[in-house]
């Protein structure tokens, strides 16, 4: 059976909404763990460091996993390599919630990291098979808008399931919710092969990862992805602690910080995809970059400003979220175009285990950059700000030198 392209529009938006659904999901799951620290470290009796190992567990087999499915991604049709790996993550992630020990649920979130590491990058490869790069920002606008209703809804939703059934609650939810977004993937998402048919069947693995890593363009893409990942992750981690030790937020004012940035980020992502769509790509992730670098500075200077009221954090951190997290929208359009269809899947993989790696590292060093001092107070923390500035500027210089590959021909066009 072909390719059921073109789509029309209303099919169109109904998959792209149901990917958007995957990837709610998919992000909820990731994100569950943290805030349900307290409660774990004391049913299960383990330290901050053992809970530690259980957020690290996820993303280092998302990354693994990324490496890996670069030797099959691009083998197989795309639906139903995406239908495997949804049922695959919703039944790690059923293992969760029946999880009677540390370890078994250790071994449950390595699982459920090892399906949605490439779950993620097949979500955004799809999209980029589907859609035209004149419209694709848009459409990358309304998948990624899923990390903003995760904040928002998902996981506040899930701590009030947590806190009210027991930690077990929310982890046994998001199967059963998977089951009926599973079915509408099966129905809305077309089956695409033509990955396949351009693909040269002799080709074998090597073969096709020297392929992807032997393209000067693509090393570009790679390197893209990474300063925006990292000029974000060596600050969100922390925000929370800064905010509660340095700015006096109490811990039930910490949610606001989310929902406030969520919500705003679910309207700016729409936003920004269509500007980009209508702009150009480039111009619009360099000026969003560029805005972005008046929060990344501000925040850790609002107790030097005497900026500590709610309202006052409420505004910086708000924009923090919707320019910081921002740039990814025409960035991942760019990053999605920088390959030929035949080896996107193979690409996106590995982009989205450079990405892991670099959450965990840019985690990693703005961890060590800050310190306490004697009357407890968070130090350090601009460091990790002028880091992400560094970053963030060699994002504009970067993004110039991207090639994307049209959408209707294998030649190259530089990108608008």
């Amino acid at each position: 059976m072909p390719d059921t392209f073109p789509l029309t529009p209303r099919r169109e938006r109904v998959m792209l909404l149901t990917l958007a659904a995957i990837q709610f999901i998919h992000v909820v799951d990731f994100m569950l763990m943290m805030p349900l620290g307290p409660q774990l470290t004391v049913i299960f009796g383990i330290s901050d460091a053992q809970f530690g190992l259980l957020i690290a567990a996820y993303t280092l087999a998302a990354g693994v996993s990324g490496l890996a499915a670069t030797t099959y991604i691009d083998r197989f049709e795309r639906r139903w390599l995406l239908l495997i790996l949804f049922a695959g993550l919703a039944v790690a992630t059923l293992a969760c919630g029946l999880a009677p020990t540390f370890h078994t649920l250790m071994a449950a979130r390595v699982a459920a990291g090892l399906f949605g590491g490439v779950l993620g990058s097949l979500v955004q490869t799809i999209v980029a098979d589907a859609v035209p790069f004149e419209r694709r920002g848009a459409a990358m606008g309304m998948v990624m808008a899923a990390f903003s209703m995760a904040t928002v809804a998902g996981v506040p939703a899930s701590l009030w399931l947590a806190n009210t059934c027991g930690w077990h609650a929310p982890f046994l939810v998001l199967p059963a919710v998977s089951v009926l977004i599973w079915v509408a993937a099966s129905r809305w998402v077309p089956r695409m092969t033509g990955h396949l048919v351009a693909r040269d069947s002799r080709e074998n693995t090597v073969q096709q990862l020297r392929q992807v890593l032997g393209v000067r363009n693509h090393w570009r893409a790679f390197a893209l992805t990474v300063l925006m990942v990292f000029s974000s992750f060596t600050m969100i981690p922390y925000i929370t602690l800064f905010t509660t030790t340095n700015l006096g937020l109490t811990t039930a004012q910490v949610p606001m910080i989310y929902l406030a940035g969520g919500l705003a980020t679910l309207i700016s992502s729409q936003l920004l995809g269509q500007l980009a769509d209508r702009w150009g790509k480039v111009p619009t992730l360099r000026l969003v970059a560029l805005l972005a670098l008046g929060p990344i500075l501000a925040l850790p200077q609002l107790a030097h400003w005497g900026l500590t009221t709610l309202a006052q954090v409420l505004v910086v951190t708000t924009l923090f979220f919707v320019l910081v997290s921002g740039r990814m929208v025409p960035g991942m359009a760019l990053v999605t175009s920088a390959v030929e269809p035949r080896s996107r899947g193979a690409f996106m993989s590995l982009n989205n285990a450079m990405q892991s790696g670099a959450m965990g590292v840019a985690s990693l060093v703005g961890g060590l950059l800050i310190w306490r001092d004697g009357q407890g107070l968070v130090q350090g923390y601009a460091r990790g700000g002028w880091l992400a500035l560094g970053c963030t500027l060699a994002v504009v210089w970067l993004v110039g030198r991207l090639q994307v590959v049209a959408s209707t021909t294998s030649s190259k066009a530089h990108a608008r």
